[in-house]
């Protein structure tokens, strides 16, 4: 690791030199590598994440469209200035690049999430040392060798491997200046105070308990198809999962029709023709969830669709298989609710009014997606205008923004004021350095003066 870091010490000297015009350029080559290495890159991710090719083909797609995004760079990283702040003055400022930069990264997203990082970070004119997860590493390590192949030179791009010895080191070391983190409540709370106890900037991204509002006046189909797809896709091993459902009103009639819908999914090995939801990613993750689904029926829910109950095919016996659940009746002290399931289990509530659908959606901790079903525009803009939650979805169950936008998820969901990709990240991965300059043709003619300066009152 150290030997790592000290070659993204050292190449960084030559790489902040490069234009950026040609860093631009770098870019560019490395999207065009990436779309030509798609198929190779999704077949590691289903061997070794397990969601299904499709899945995968969209987690490449979706991170790819962060590298199309950098080769913005030159107007990205522009700087400002103002002439004549005073006579003779001039005030510039620049952005510049922090050094080297690190990444820590979780299972659920092996391609989108290092290039949320890296490809910005880069650009910019940084370093950088990342740590994919040492479930999935694969796909990160054939992107970073893509982005060698690509123009990147030897020593800016290093990845190490490792698990909480890995990310001590990166908290730890002078060297690294700052930390881009995606993954759980626990590791990214240690890993925020960690490194800003440091002096590093830290970005983290945390858990989240999304929830979907169905009013009575959306569309029936639309809403189910939205919800099912949004809780189960991924086996639900998203951080955007809609893991919630609260059905408004005479909505509620539409229950039934969420638990049917479910039971169509088809549960197999992800490179299996037909299948919706591959295998969890651990025999941990699963247990966990089993064990929130048993809290729910202890707790008074009703297990509407039990996915305990699937039986895989023959030779598949050893997966960590959880078909899809809905869990009905749930109330806001069960522990399927208060905790973060991350499965395909969606917790389904009951509410008589928006007011009340809101109340609950603001009364937990969680802010970082949530979504509304609806056909009234005044409904939507209440449910934008008084939801507590940094990503809103209207009629959109998976409000992950573009990236021209940043990923803007708030409260519990978040450490440290800087987000991800999008504008936020070019501020993340620089600093800005400013410059006042007096050409005065006349410095001959000035005297000392022991006064404060006053740079914007003209001197005669």
């Amino acid at each position: 690791m150290d030997e790592a870091t000290e070659n993204c010490e050292k190449a960084f000297k030559e790489w902040r030199e490069v234009s950026v015009s040609n860093r631009m350029r770098v870019m560019l080559k490395y999207q065009q590598l990436i779309r030509e290495n798609t198929t190779e890159i999704q077949h590691l991710i289903t061997e070794e994440q397990g969601k299904t090719l499709e899945d995968a083909k969209g987690d490449v797609f979706r991170g790819l469209e962060i590298v199309e995004h950098a080769c913005s760079a030159p107007s990205l990283i522009m700087g400002e200035t103002v002439e004549n702040v005073s006579t003779h003055m001039d005030t510039y400022s620049y952005r510049q690049p922090l050094g080297v930069c690190a990444g820590i990264c979780p299972f659920n997203f092996p391609a989108m999430v290092p290039l949320w990082m890296f490809p910005l970070a880069l650009v910019t004119g940084n370093s950088f040392l990342l740590k994919p997860s040492e479930r999935d590493p694969s796909a990160a390590v054939h992107m970073a060798k893509l982005a060698h192949d690509a123009g990147v030179p030897a020593g800016a791009l290093n990845v190490i491997h490792g698990a909480k010895e890995a990310v001590n080191y990166i908290c730890d070391a002078p060297a690294i200046k700052a930390i881009s983190f995606v993954g759980g409540n626990q590791a990214g709370e240690y890993i925020h105070a960690r490194g800003t106890g440091n002096g590093k900037r830290v970005q983290a991204n945390l858990g989240a308990k999304n929830h979907a509002v169905i009013m009575e006046d959306a569309s029936k189909d639309h809403a189910v198809n939205s919800i099912i797809g949004a809780s189960m896709g991924a086996a639900g091993q998203r951080c955007m999962a809609l893991s919630v459902a609260i059905f408004v009103g005479k909505s509620q009639e539409w229950i039934n029709d969420v638990v049917e819908k479910a039971k169509t999914l088809m549960v197999g090995p992800g490179k299996q023709a037909g299948v919706d939801v591959g295998p969890m990613i651990s025999p941990f993750a699963k247990n966990r969830a089993l064990d929130l689904i048993q809290s729910a029926a202890e707790q008074g829910a009703t297990i509407a669709l039990d996915g305990r109950e699937y039986t895989p095919a023959a030779g598949y016996e050893k997966g960590n298989w959880l078909g899809p659940t809905v869990i009905t009746n749930v109330t806001t002290d069960m522990r399927c609710y208060t905790e973060e399931i991350f499965g395909p289990v969606l917790c389904v509530m009951s509410a008589e009014t928006l007011d009340d659908a809101l109340k609950i959606i603001n009364s937990n901790p969680y802010g970082n997606g949530t979504a509304i079903f609806t056909s009234s525009g005044a409904a939507a803009r209440k449910f934008q205008h008084d939801v507590d939650v940094g990503q809103i979805g209207i009629n959109v169950p998976v409000p992950v923004p573009l990236p021209m936008f940043s990923f803007t998820g708030s409260r519990a969901s978040i450490r440290g004021d800087i987000n991800f990709y999008g504008k936020q990240a070019i501020q993340f991965y620089t600093y800005w350095k400013t410059i006042t300059s007096n050409w005065n043709p006349a410095f001959a003619n000035t005297g000392a003066s022991v006064n404060m300066p006053i740079l914007g009152q003209d001197r005669k």
